[in-house]
């Protein structure tokens, strides 16, 4: 065995010994948030990237200037609760201003867009509306340096699991070329670029789709509307389908024919779907109508029932592509603002 001096060798020769040594240290630090000991943590961080395979130079690079923020902390904290209905938060979301926007920006990229819907069988209008939701049309990706709002939720140590697995992510990231970590910016949770892509979700369906050798969704459209017409395809949809539906209940419906609205997981959501989806002849059957009281298509299809708010609220009959928003976001709200301005971008007709 070579015992030459080579600092990544010796990094994980010695990793045990300094992670068993500083675990105690670490353990505390995030009990009593310190700069020593997100310092400490740090430098832990660094031995398991060596550990790991990635490049000391980068490893170097982007833990340099590595900060803590305590607003990345507080915001994990302090989520705000869940005091909307459906009827007063789509207004908010997705009021007549950007309606208009996401209309005109249709009308401009519908080429490409177009192309893209083509290539991966993804109605445009669900790419724009996502677009427009997630980052106003790009305008508001988030100012955080990534890894280090990664690394400081990681420190925190509520999903530190979660949070170093998106960090190692984020470096595998730089390390293929596709950003600098100068330039890898995001919100203060570490989604990034003009979709909003988690780490992880880059890199499972980020495209090059000018084939310039780089996944930019930070400036390049291309990019942007590709990864996301790539999630939705890999995660099953379909573009015979839209995405769901207001309808209307007879007064003596059984209202458990529904999926519950805190299932606690997405695992435990899809099991709720396939215990309860019907086909579109069986709910009509059952009573259920369109929101104007006309009857449901006549079209061999299935769809689940949902109640966003309760059973007194709005109710939808979701078809399959709705799972892939959930997958997307698992929030009734998040998906039912997708499906509200994607609708408005259709109807009326844009000419």
């Amino acid at each position: 065995m070579s015992f030459c001096f080579d600092i990544k060798k010796y990094s994980v020769l010695m990793s045990c010994c300094i992670l068993l040594c500083l675990t105690s240290s670490a353990q505390a630090a995030k009990k009593n948030i310190s700069a020593a000991g997100f310092e400490i943590y740090v430098d832990t961080l660094k031995v398991e990237a060596l550990d790991k395979g990635y490049d000391t130079a980068l490893v170097n690079n982007a833990f340099s200037q590595v900060k803590f923020h305590q607003r990345a902390v507080k915001a994990d904290r302090s989520q705000p609760e869940t005091v909307e209905t459906l009827d007063t938060y789509l207004p908010k979301r997705v009021p007549d201003w950007k309606v208009n926007k996401a209309r005109a920006l249709y009308k401009e990229h519908l080429p490409l867009l177009t192309k893209i819907g083509k290539e991966y069988n993804v109605q445009p209008r669900f790419i724009v509306a996502l677009w427009g939701l997630e980052t106003n049309f790009g305008k508001i990706m988030g100012n955080y340096n990534v890894i280090s709002a990664l690394t400081t939720l990681a420190y925190e140590g509520r999903r530190e699991v979660f949070f170093k697995k998106q960090l190692w992510a984020a470096l595998t990231i730089v390390q293929q070329g596709h950003i600098s970590v100068e330039q890898m910016k995001g919100s203060w949770a570490g989604a990034m670029g003009q979709n909003q892509f988690m780490p992880t979700s880059f890199v499972a369906f980020a495209v090059d789709g000018d084939g310039d050798g780089k996944k930019d969704i930070w400036g390049n459209l291309d990019d942007v509307f590709s990864s996301m017409a790539n999630y939705l395809k890999k995660e099953g949809w379909s573009d015979e389908l839209t995405w769901g539906r207001q309808v209307k209940l007879p007064a003596d419906f059984d209202k458990s024919l529904a999926i519950p609205k805190n299932t606690g997981s997405r695992a435990n959501w899809l099991k709720a779907w396939e215990k309860t989806e019907k086909t579109l002849a069986q709910w009509q059957a059952l009573g259920v109508r369109r929101a104007d009281g006309t009857h449901l298509p006549k079209v061999d299809i299935k769809a689940a029932l949902v109640f966003p708010d309760d059973e007194n609220g709005r109710v939808y009959l979701a078809y399959n592509n709705y799972k892939s928003l959930m997958h997307w976001n698992l929030s009734y709200y998040f998906v039912s603002s997708v499906g509200h301005l994607s609708d408005r971008i259709k109807f009326p007709p844009i000419q």
